[in-house]
């Protein structure tokens, strides 16, 4: 990220993807690719090789990438969906894409990548410039980025010139032992400034403009901490199930899946210290601060549960141990809520409540930040428990945006109180982008900016946060509890926040309303 500049195309380089015939290869890496390029954001000498241990044709990987493209990026009203994709731009595409076929567990694999590699910066003239993109199961991360090392693939000279990156996906590690089991191994072959741990939460617009709500604009500073602040909230609530990921999400559960990563990069653009500048490891070492002083969780501090059957948006939803691939006797949690503390002067004493589940009432990501009540309540008929709270919430998905909510005086011959909001919205201040969600993650891997990726101490200290809480739930044999689809989740959720103060109450899970909010 910069602070002002107009971005530049990136320097001359080569993509190499691991899992070139995957999911995230064709929904999202591509079509982010394909919109970079339509802004002029991939340099003219760019190259991309598709690797996986299917045999197929370049041309035939190419082809495949162009029919998915369309679900993406081309014009779905249009009787010929891939007229959205603009030929001149895919053909160039075209051109640079080759494919290479091997197993990633074997060294002839990467012999055969070596020879391709330089043998196609040459005639694409990418200066020996590399990225290497991780897309495959997480249990290859370890063995793929020892093998690019001991074929001196990822090898670069101080200087980094030319440079040599690598992109690893989530998850990075299930549990606090294996990330840095994880750590130990890439570190062996990288230096940390060459590693890209990704998190695709981060690429929104949304999330990024809290450094600038809170950064730019001197009004909310005095605002942000224990003095205005009574609690915060966090919500990441999903309509779907757990579809085709069965197999991948009984081993893994709502809390690894989405806490350690999505939810706390959230939290550390809420609750972060002002860095010194926006160069990337001002930011990253106000986030690891952070992350440091989270407190480790106890029991008491978190609540789980399971779906069953009910119905989302009036469709009728099985329970979780009915899906495909999940055990029938399951006690993998879809939802999960906690109570977080943050331990340094600005936050001692505010709560953080975080939920995230499947087969809610509605599809949100939204940062709540509840106000203290004003101190005296100075209005005919108006007493502080009736005075409602000041909001300010944060948007992240859908309807991208801010509101804030506050108490104007009612039209009238009377002093008469109504709740009112000031809503910003992108949609109606910018112009719209096409936007997977990669765009600005895969561009700074290419210019080298790490703002928006974790080191390996901050991985480690968000699973040092909550390990205890996993290693409880594996010791325990109490039966999970269940909620009904397209409920708000368990009952027991409400009482995180009801134990710590009088009328707490977790804010509804609806998508917005135009000009009101709840």
């Amino acid at each position: 990220m910069t602070e002002s500049s107009a971005p530049k195309p990136p320097d001359p380089c080569a993509m190499v993807i691991f899992g070139a015939g995957g999911d995230l290869t064709k929904r999202l890496l591509v079509p982010a690719l394909y919109n970079l390029a339509k802004t002029g954001l991939i340099p003219d000498n760019f190259l991309i090789i598709g690797a996986d241990i299917a045999a197929c044709s370049s041309e035939d990987w190419a082809d495949s990438l162009h029919a998915a493209l369309a679900e993406f990026v081309g014009n779905p009203n249009a009787e010929d969906q891939l007229s959205g994709i603009d030929p001149a731009i895919w053909s160039k595409f075209a051109d640079r894409m080759h494919y290479v076929q091997g197993d990633f567990t074997k060294d002839e694999f990467y012999q055969l990548l070596t020879t391709k590699l330089e043998a196609l910066e040459n005639t694409h003239g990418t200066s020996g410039n590399r990225l290497f993109y991780l897309a495959v199961a997480d249990r290859f991360f370890g063995p793929i980025v020892t093998q690019l090392g001991a074929a001196k693939l990822t090898a670069q000279t101080d200087d980094a010139k030319p440079w040599r990156r690598v992109v690893v996906e989530k998850p990075f590690g299930h549990s606090l032992e294996s990330a840095r089991a994880l750590n130990q191994t890439i570190l062996q072959s990288l230096a940390e400034s060459q590693i890209y741990r990704i998190d695709h939460f981060l690429g929104k617009e949304t999330v990024q403009n809290i450094l600038a709500l809170r950064f730019a604009n001197s009004l909310f500073e005095p605002l942000w901490n224990r003095d205005r602040i009574d609690h915060v909230q966090i919500t990441v609530a999903e309509t779907v199930g757990v579809e085709s990921r069965g197999k991948f999400y009984d081993v893994t559960g709502a809390l690894r899946d989405m806490v350690p990563n999505h939810v706390f990069q959230l939290l550390a653009m809420v609750t972060m210290e002002p860095p010194t500048g926006f160069r990337p490891e001002a930011i990253r070492d106000k986030k690891f601060d952070l992350f440091t002083a989270i407190e480790t969780l106890g029991e008491d501090d978190v609540v789980r549960g399971q779906y069953d059957e009910g119905a989302v948006s009036g469709q009728s939803c099985i329970a979780y141990r009915a899906e495909p691939n999940v055990a029938p006797t399951s006690n993998t949690e879809t939802y999960v809520a906690m109570r977080v503390c943050i331990n340094n002067w600005r936050w001692a004493g505010v709560r953080f409540y975080i939920r995230t589940g499947k087969h809610l009432p509605a599809r949100m990501t939204e940062i709540a930040i509840r106000f203290k009540q004003a101190p005296l309540a100075a209005f005919q008929d108006t007493s502080l428990e009736t005075l409602p709270p000041n909001w300010l919430i944060l948007r992240i998905q859908p309807d991208e945006g801010i509101s804030l909510k506050f108490e104007a005086k009612h039209p009238g011959q009377t002093m008469r109180l109504a709740p009112v909001a000031m809503e910003f919205r992108y949609a109606e201040w910018f112009t719209p982008q096409a936007n997977i969600g990669y765009e600005t993650l895969l561009y700074d891997c290419m210019i080298g900016d790490q703002t928006l990726f974790q080191r390996a101490d901050m991985v480690e200290e968000t699973w040092r946060v909550v390990q205890p809480v996993l290693d409880h739930w594996a010791a325990s044999s109490a039966a999970i509890p269940l909620y009904r689809s397209g409920s708000p989740g368990p009952a027991a959720a409400d009482e995180l926040l009801s134990n710590d103060a009088k009328g707490r109450t977790w804010r509804d899970i609806a998508l917005p309303q135009p000009h009101k909010m709840s």
